[in-house]
């Protein structure tokens, strides 16, 4: 029996614990990962530095599992697939680049693990054009926080765009209403397509907000109608039947 073999180690990137099972030559040994069970090849180098990364561990911000599926193309770059994976869950679990819109926002059980996202992006990605697709998970459920097989769906940019509240920067008034301080009225207006859109100005917030509420809809319904055969039919539907409250 090789003198190695039971030997243990800690991985520096994931702290799991691991263990020489084979030892055949300097560079060809067989660890295992305690814990999950993984077998792996590598150097007896690699293992003496914890210079060794798990895929069935949770080496993705904390929680996200890579798993056997390829990550890279032949090329060696990111597939979509993983990056939109990655980004998904920096969203939810990264503090340094967590966005407030995404505050209490959570990834799925079934999705922290890449292969089964990645099966559903195979299934279910598509393209407008030239657009930039992205994935959205609260148009077909409004107000949902996770990001789910159900809930989710891509979007073309400039449909998000559209859905966006962006309600750290509105203030203390509902979407789409400001006071005009010069006149002490409430201004009601929307954004369309990048675009400004003066809807007019009003004596309560209600009388705006309704204004807002009744063209927002509008236009999301001529939106609807504008991408009908480009976007999936839940999409649609979810646009055409789309409300907006006071609270939003």
């Amino acid at each position: 029996m090789n003198e190695h073999i039971g030997e243990t180690n800690i991985t520096k990137q994931t702290k799991d614990k691991i263990e020489i099972i084979e030892y055949n030559t300097y560079n060809n040994i067989k660890v295992k990962v305690i814990g999950t069970g993984e077998i792996i090849e590598t150097t007896y180098d690699n293992f003496k530095r914890g210079a060794i990364k798990p895929k069935m561990s949770k080496t993705v911000f904390g929680v996200g599992i890579v798993g056997d599926d390829k990550a890279r193309d032949k090329n060696g770059k990111y597939l979509d697939s993983y990056r939109r994976w990655q980004n998904m869950l920096g969203r939810c679990y990264d503090e340094k680049h967590k966005y407030l819109t995404y505050e209490d926002a959570k990834v799925c059980e079934e999705w922290l693990y890449y292969p089964n996202f990645k099966k559903w992006y195979n299934e279910n990605y598509y393209e407008v054009g030239e657009e930039r697709m992205e994935l959205d998970k609260d148009i077909l459920s409004k107000g949902n926080k996770v990001y789910s097989p159900d809930n989710c769906v891509f979007v073309p940019k400039l449909i998000n765009s559209f859905f966006t509240k962006r309600g750290n920067g509105r203030g203390k008034y509902p979407l789409g209403v400001s006071l005009c301080k010069d006149t002490n009225r409430y201004r009601a207006t929307m954004n369309y397509k990048g675009k400004g859109i003066k809807i007019g100005r009003f004596d309560t917030v209600e009388e705006a907000f309704l204004k807002y509420k009744e063209c927002k809809e509008k236009y999301t319904k001529l939106l609807a109608e504008e991408y009908k055969n480009k976007i999936p039919q839940k999409l649609y539907e979810a646009m055409y039947k789309w409300e907006v409250e006071i609270d939003d």
